[in-house]
């Protein structure tokens, strides 16, 4: 079957499959730019979260908590300073 563009299903199917490709590797050359800095994020600001009573993006609930991470930039974490201290790359309890 060929669309009006004039482009099969089977084209069609392979752009799409290189474009997934892409966006997938352009997220892994950014997590090697990247690391997780707990303690740093504002209320609802946080990426993700890890540990009991914590979910996931936008949902911290308190200024700096150290449950919760932000993504920042490569070796410069531990340099961020809150009002608890600096940016952490292990989560604090």
């Amino acid at each position: 079957m060929t669309t009006k563009s004039g482009l099969t299903k089977t084209t069609l199917a392979s752009s799409l499959a290189a474009a997934i490709a892409l966006v997938s590797a352009q997220a892994q050359a950014d997590t090697k730019k990247t690391e997780k800095c707990y303690g740093v994020a504002m209320k609802g600001h946080n990426d993700c979260a890890a540990g009991p009573g914590a979910t996931c993006a936008g949902t911290q609930p308190i200024d700096h908590d150290g449950r919760y991470f932000k993504l920042v930039p490569k070796g410069t974490c531990t340099a961020m300073k809150t009002p608890n201290g600096t940016g952490s790359l292990t989560q604090k309890m």
